[in-house]
């Protein structure tokens, strides 16, 4: 399943971000994996667009868990800017330490390689 999700809040809300939920055919004794397919220059998602989210790791997957939910994890991942839920050192680390270059380099990242934002 591939769809778009558009943030409200800086340093996301200049565009859209295009991302993907894969059901493997275990599902759902695994967990699906999402992969954001537009850029984002966020800490908590690799340059290949895998993202780290600890509700979809083997470790921590229920069978129970719901699609629902794991969007709504994304949702939050992407709202939070966390610096202990990391793929990318280099971020994190500018986020901590330097957070207006942070946001500065996110929106122009943003303004650059998301989609258009849908119209409401």
């Amino acid at each position: 399943m591939a769809a778009r999700i558009a943030k409200n809040n800086p340093p996301y809300n200049a565009g859209a971000f295009r991302f993907e939920l894969t059901f493997s055919p275990h599902h759902p004794l695994t967990p699906p994996r999402v992969t954001l397919r537009t850029s984002i220059y966020h800490p908590s998602v690799d340059p290949d667009g895998h993202i780290c989210q600890p509700l979809t790791s083997a470790e921590h997957w229920a069978p129970t868990t719901r699609a629902t939910q794991v969007l709504q994890d994304l949702l939050l991942m992407l709202d939070s800017l966390d610096t202990q839920r990391v793929l990318r050192q280099d971020l994190a680390r500018e986020l901590r330490d330097q957070p207006e270059v942070f946001h500065r380099r996110a929106e122009e990242h943003t303004r650059l390689h998301a989609e258009p934002r849908p119209d409401p």
